[in-house]
């Protein structure tokens, strides 16, 4: 299997499909590549070189108790690039991806980086304040800390739910695909999986957005039960330079089914201008 090893020993694991201008996707928590397969696939048939990798702690990425931070995934994603030698560049992200991504283009992907987009992320930052009210309270975020340390296996199960949406009428949301959410997240080292709660909740990438130089595609459901809209896509927005917002109705946090097939048929459009 394919891995490069950072300057401070993490050996972090990649898959590449196809040929072409570089697409790389940054995945979610407690997520892993698998959770781009079908995105990896379909850009490699439109002729693209997709590539994504195993955040630190997660997958088959090294089992790592430090460094579980916005900033050391950030370093992690642009030593990648760098190995691989990538230019003119797509970044894709979703939830904590997004922000990881954001992070890396806006300090550390100059010139190699062509467009960004991000699909349910958490920037411009996800914790509840006085200055944004709209954010997830920090109990919420305690919570799942607390299900992370007390029953990892359970709560992941649980937690597939309100992620697909599957606790919504109408939802036809599979059991196979919260299986694999359950299977890709206990993979995940559980120091990382409880540290993550606080980089993707707590990191505010107010100044990252504003660093953006590139073209910025926002996706977002406006049923995301796991990333509020209003703290997420409708403040990044605002916050860009040159942003596309689409909201998707009805969508949940988990890229599946109908809001998938539109995302990725976006997702294939902007890179395509």
């Amino acid at each position: 299997m394919p891995y490069i090893t950072t300057t401070d020993g993490t050996d972090i694991y990649y898959t590449e499909q196809g040929t072409g201008k570089p697409v790389l996707l940054s995945h979610g928590w407690p997520l892993s590549s698998d959770a781009w397969q079908l995105e990896l696939k379909l850009l490699a048939d439109a002729g693209y070189r997709a590539i994504a990798h195993d955040r630190r702690g997660h997958g088959r990425s090294s089992r790592t108790y430090t460094g579980n931070d916005m900033d050391t995934y950030a370093r992690d994603l642009a030593e990648l690039v760098e190995a691989l030698d990538l230019q003119e560049l797509t970044l894709i992200g979703h939830s904590t991806g997004g922000g990881e991504v954001v992070r890396y283009a806006a300090q550390h992907g100059g010139s190699r980086v062509a467009r960004v987009i991000t699909a349910g992320a958490v920037p411009p930052i996800m914790l509840k304040s006085e200055s944004n009210p709209e954010g997830t309270p920090i109990e919420a975020l305690d919570d799942i800390r607390n299900g992370v340390l007390t029953d990892r296996s359970q709560f992941y199960k649980d937690l597939a739910e309100p992620f697909f949406g599957a606790n919504r009428d109408g939802s036809n949301i599979s059991q196979g695909a919260k299986d694999d959410f359950w299977r890709q997240g206990m993979l995940v080292n559980l120091a990382a999986a409880y540290d993550c709660v606080k980089a993707f909740s707590e990191t505010d990438f107010t100044e990252d957005l504003k660093a953006l130089t590139v073209p910025i595609f926002i996706a977002q459901g406006d049923d995301d039960q796991i990333v509020p809209i209003a703290a997420a896509a409708l403040k990044t927005v605002e916050l860009v330079k040159d942003g596309t917002l689409k909201i998707y109705p009805g969508a949940p946090h988990g890229i599946y089914g109908e809001y998938q097939k539109a995302l990725d048929a976006d997702i294939l459009d902007f890179i395509s201008k």
